[in-house]
């Protein structure tokens, strides 16, 4: 389902998703009320939400879902890389966060990846979520000790995926195959003691490694 004020940005959104055949569109809406009423007749299983729309915006629509028995999975939309928005919309329960002007494979990839449950957020603004994220450097010796137990290989990976690195440009700037890049990811999220990218990148910054 695609939630947009902007009918223009919404004909974009259609035609891009359209153009792939295992994604069906299953309904549309230009505010949060008549998001909210979409959601219920037609039970999508991934929202684009944009955060900012008249009215209802994006995280009341988001507050409203969490109380759902089974609520869909949704990706929240913007124009701005630094929108304060952001966090209290991950916090309120959103898979991930992507710029409108998304490259349309990523899109559909990142839909895709939000259906599997898997948390979703545009590499360009991951560093401004960290740091809005963070604040102020950790003193938690724990995550010292965390980051302390990377190999060399594992910490080159870790900044990379910090500074916001998809695996395929992780691979491309360190000359690793994309298994070994997704290998070297699941090695570094245990020792992290994380299960997804925001969380690994937050405590890499917070050892200090960027």
């Amino acid at each position: 389902m695609i939630v947009d004020d902007d009918a223009l940005v919404r004909r974009g959104l259609h035609l891009i998703l359209q153009a792939d055949a295992e994604l069906e569109i299953v309904g549309e809406a230009d505010d949060g009320d008549r998001a909210l009423q979409v959601i219920h007749e037609t039970a999508p299983d991934v929202v684009l939400l944009d955060i900012r729309m008249p009215r209802l915006d994006g995280l009341a629509v988001m507050e409203r879902l969490a109380r759902l028995a089974s609520p869909p999975h949704v990706i929240m939309l913007t124009t701005f890389h630094a929108d304060d928005y952001v966090l209290r919309a991950l916090r309120l329960g959103a898979q991930g966060f992507l710029l409108k002007d998304t490259d349309p494979p990523d899109m559909i990839n990142a839909i895709r990846a939000a259906h599997r449950g898997e948390p979703v957020l545009s590499p360009s603004v991951t560093a401004t979520v960290i740091a809005a994220a963070t604040g102020h450097p950790a003193t938690d010796p724990r995550i010292a000790a965390a980051a302390a137990s990377l190999s060399p290989r594992e910490r080159e990976v870790a900044v990379a995926l910090a500074q916001g690195m998809s695996n395929m440009e992780i691979g491309r700037t360190l000359y690793l195959s994309l298994a070994t890049v997704k290998t070297t990811v699941t090695r570094i999220f245990t020792k992290l003691g994380v299960d997804n990218r925001v969380s690994a990148a937050m405590m890499i910054r917070d050892a200090g490694l960027l």
